[in-house]
């Protein structure tokens, strides 16, 4: 029988530390979520312009970067860093620095193919009239590729940010205490498996369903203008 009696007892803890990271053990699906997608997306605008680059010594590594990354699984990512870094540093790494770092590197291997694809669906003439009117290269990219560029980039950003969001789950395999974390700690008290991952299943489609909607009024916007 379904007692809900098991979401209502715990319902601060899952919510307010498991999804908003607010407690004492730190963590946070939100809390990883958002810095792992501004992060990875800046670090992909440039692997995405590098993948472009004329010069072989810039486009060669960016590519075999972005090739090897979407080549291997996240699970595995997040292990090399949880336990080959801080012996190559002698430094203990917290679970969230592991996690974000790990989110970071691999999300950006992604959003810069994004971003690649979204700057070759711009018309080449649109550079090289910025540049015929004075415009330097780097200016063109900026004021009137990338704007347009990050127009069609719309529906493949959201997607691939609901899948990081997603994929922050996997954060708790290390010990970071996500929403999938903080479950599993109740139901390790409670032993109430089916409530409570119900309950998060229902958090994570909240949280996606809101993202998908948000960019779609945003896309309605762009293309209005």
């Amino acid at each position: 029988m379904l007692d809900l009696a098991v979401i209502a007892s715990n319902f601060r803890f899952l919510v307010l530390q498991g999804l908003f990271g607010v407690g004492a053990f730190g963590g946070g699906t939100l809390r990883l979520a958002i810095p792992a997608i501004v992060l990875g997306f800046l670090l992909g605008i440039g692997v995405g312009l590098a993948r472009l680059a004329r010069a072989p010594w810039i486009r060669l590594p960016a590519s075999t970067y972005v090739e090897f990354f979407r080549g291997v699984p996240l699970v595995m990512v997040i292990f090399w860093i949880w336990f080959i870094i801080p012996q190559l540093l002698r430094l203990p790494i917290p679970e969230y620095g592991v996690a974000l770092t790990a989110f970071v590197i691999f999300e950006a291997a992604y959003f810069g193919e994004i971003v690649r694809a979204g700057i070759q669906s711009v018309p080449r003439g649109q550079g090289e009239a910025a540049i015929a009117i004075g415009l330097t290269p780097a200016q063109a990219m900026r004021f009137i590729v990338l704007p347009q560029a990050l127009r069609n980039m719309v529906p493949s950003l959201v997607t691939q940010m609901i899948v990081l969001f997603k994929d922050t789950s996997l954060a708790s395999i290390i010990g970071y205490v996500d929403l999938t974390k903080a479950a599993q700690i109740v139901n390790n008290r409670e032993i109430r498996p089916f409530e409570l991952y119900l309950f998060i299943a229902v958090v994570y489609w909240i949280c996606t369903y809101s993202m998908s909607r948000v960019a779609r009024r945003f896309e309605r916007r762009t293309a209005a203008a």
